[in-house]
Order: C-alpha cells, then structure tokens, then sequence
C-alpha cells in the first residue's frame, strides 16, 4: 500500500488549482516564486483569517505585495527634475541626516508602508535608516536629495522631499524611500526626486536603477511607470499585524 501524503491546501493561479505548502514563513517563500502574473493578492482564500485592502493576513502573519520595478537608463531619456519655483533642492551633506530622517518619517508615518516597514512608523527608527543608509560604502550622494520650500511670506524654509541612492553592483543602483510630506503633494515633487535621483545615477556611469513599491500604492506605481520603470517581478513581505491595523 502507498503510504498517505499529507494534505497541501490549493491556491489559484490563472483559474485552475495549485498546491500551496502550509506554514508560517513557508507560504511567503512559496509566494516570492511564483509569476509576477500568476496569483492576486487576495489568492489564498482556503486559509484566509481576514482581507483587508492593504493584504491578506494567513496563520497570523499579513502578506502585501510589492513590486521591483527597473529603468534601463541606456534606453530611457530621464526628463529634466524641475520643481516649482517655490521648491529648491539640497544636496546631500553629512550634516543633513537628521533632516533627511525627519522628512521620512513625515512622508510615511501615517501611510501602508509604515505598517509593511514599521521603522517609517517611528523618528527614530527613520534615524537608525537613514544612518544605515548613509553609512553603506555603496551610498551614493549625487542620487539622495531634500527638496526644501521657499513660502514667500517665510524666512525660512521647510524641508519636504526626500529621497537616497545606493550602488547594488558595478551597473545597478537602487533608489530608497522616495518621500513627499502629505502637505507637498501634487506639485510634482515625487517626480523631481526620482528624476534628480536618476540623473546622479548616471553621472556615476550607472545604466540600470531599481526600487520597490508597495503595489496598493497606485499612484506610485503609475508614476515610476511614466518615468520609464517596468515591473521585474512581484514580491510578498510578511508582516506580523492585528486586524485593525490593516
């Protein structure tokens, strides 16, 4: 006699039934292999405990789905990073830490991704990142800005924009955080970050730029589109969260 298999649960991918392995980190590598095409994020009905817009929450974890999206910069004109008058750009400098770590955590502390990264929920978490980030031998300072506003009826002005550069490889670079304060957006800020980035990678002789988005962050995703990025693959993230948060 054959000895008995144990039971897999199915999935769905492209309409028909697969197996999915059952098991806490086990299901989020099992996911990360699978087609960027082939599954929805909501696929994995059979072991759901609770959907949300923001994931599905299988055994206690929440999984999002991300996108790695690539710009081959040997093939793409990056359009000019311009800002609007009352905007001006600050190049990095070592002392600007803090002020990039502060508009981060303006940026992302009350959006999804603070709950797929809980350090963008906390300052100083946003520190400790922004100190990783600029610590790395790969970081790239001609591809990390802060945009700053001018208010005319102000002498001083207020950091808004921010975004970091690192090398992944002899010809990959990656950008990290790209971040808007809610009260800037809709100027075209987000844009000019991500073009300003882009140019300091290729004046490094960079060809090939990539960066990861949360794909419920719609508005993202069609703006690295339009810039020239394409979707390489899709990513889970598992998160442990409670229902509420999502």
């Amino acid at each position: 006699m054959k000895s008995a298999k144990s039971p897999r649960r199915p999935g769905v991918s492209g309409g028909k039934l697969i197996d999915s392995p059952v098991g806490g980190d086990r299901i989020e590598r099992w996911l990360n292999t699978l087609p960027r095409d082939s599954i929805s994020p909501f696929f994995l009905v059979p072991l759901l405990s609770t959907r949300s817009a923001g994931g599905v929450a299988v055994m206690g974890k929440t999984y999002f789905r991300r996108y790695r999206m690539e710009i081959d910069l040997s093939r793409v004109t990056v359009p000019d990073p311009e800002l609007p008058e009352e905007y001006a750009w600050v190049e990095w400098t070592t002392d600007l830490l803090e002020r990039h770590a502060l508009v981060k955590y303006e940026s992302f502390s009350q959006e999804l991704d603070s709950i797929v990264f809980p350090c963008l929920g906390d300052l100083g978490g946003c520190q400790r990142l922004m100190g990783d980030i600029a610590h790395q031998r790969s970081f790239v300072p001609k591809a990390t800005w802060l945009i700053m506003s001018r208010p005319h009826q102000e002498f001083f002005g207020l950091d808004c924009g921010t975004i970091q550069g690192i090398v992944q490889s002899q010809n990959l670079g990656a950008i990290q955080n790209v971040g808007v304060i809610p009260e800037h957006r809709g100027h075209g800020l987000g844009r000019a970050l991500v073009c300003k980035a882009l140019r300091g990678f290729q004046s490094i002789g960079i060809r090939r730029v990539y960066l990861e988005v949360t794909a419920q962050n719609r508005g993202a995703v069609q703006l690295y589109h339009s810039i020239g990025f394409r979707i390489l693959r899709t990513l889970y993230k598992a998160v442990e969260t409670s229902p509420a948060e999502v």
